[in-house]
């Protein structure tokens, strides 16, 4: 299959540290067929100077395609990437964290089901393969299998990692699914209503994993996990739209 363009959503919120080493590794990224890079940036209401390292990037980097966006209150990752998602025009578009947790170079990796024919949908696994993966949280990672395991009972799927990052989806038909989780509710949410449509082929890619501990930043916590299995029953269990 022909891709013309990837877009490159970036949900950002303090990340005045890392956003233009992130931005490094996706301009240095060369795509598979000459496929054009995308970048769209959602500051989601941050109180350091991520638009001010954002601006900066984007006076010292014109040939990156770079469009920016933000928040004027911060509304959460969720929100963001709804932002993100409704501007984008490439043909396919992937998520990307601000921070370096994921590593850009394994687009092409996640692209290559897509460009062979066999998927609409691809998700980046940090539990199968044999990429690198810093050891960090066991009760963190419990977590993670934990509420992948209760979103693929509702799925009916047989994914390892319902939480990544790295979902790289059709543009229109994620375009065409109503999405109303704010925060980190998106991933439960977003999976178990692409299980609903019809005929969809969603793929499973190892990468690999550079986390972050929460004094280098790290974001996500129990708060977040009680969120996402309360999502896990309102659009799995209950059907909510």
């Amino acid at each position: 299959m022909k891709i013309n363009k990837l877009s490159i959503v970036i949900p950002a919120y303090n990340e005045a540290r890392t956003i233009h080493l992130i931005l490094d590794k996706i301009k240095a990224v060369e795509l598979i067929d000459d496929i054009e890079k995308e970048v769209i940036i959602v500051n989601d209401c941050s109180k350091d100077e991520t638009e001010a390292a954002i601006n900066n990037y984007r006076q010292q980097n014109p040939d990156l395609n770079i469009q920016y966006y933000k928040h004027e209150v911060n509304k959460g990752k969720g929100a963001a990437l709804h932002t993100g998602i409704a501007h984008a025009t490439g043909d396919y578009l992937i998520i990307q964290d601000a921070d370096l947790e994921y590593d850009p170079h394994e687009y092409n990796d996640m692209l290559k089901p897509i460009c062979n024919g066999f998927a609409d949908v691809v998700y980046g696994s940090r539990f199968m393969g044999s990429n690198p993966h810093r050891i960090l949280f066991f009760w963190h990672t419990i977590g993670n299998r934990w509420l992948t395991f209760a979103s693929n009972m509702f799925a009916n799927m047989n994914l390892t990692d319902m939480e990544t990052c790295y979902k790289l989806f059709d543009t229109k038909l994620i375009q065409s699914i109503q999405l109303t989780e704010q925060r980190f509710g998106f991933e439960p949410e977003v999976t178990i209503k692409l299980s609903r449509v019809p005929k969809l082929r969603l793929y499973e890619v190892g990468i690999s994993y550079y986390g972050r501990t929460y004094e280098e930043g790290k974001k996500i916590g129990w708060k977040d996990g009680v969120r996402a299995i309360y999502c896990i029953l309102k659009y799995g269990l209950f059907k909510a739209k």
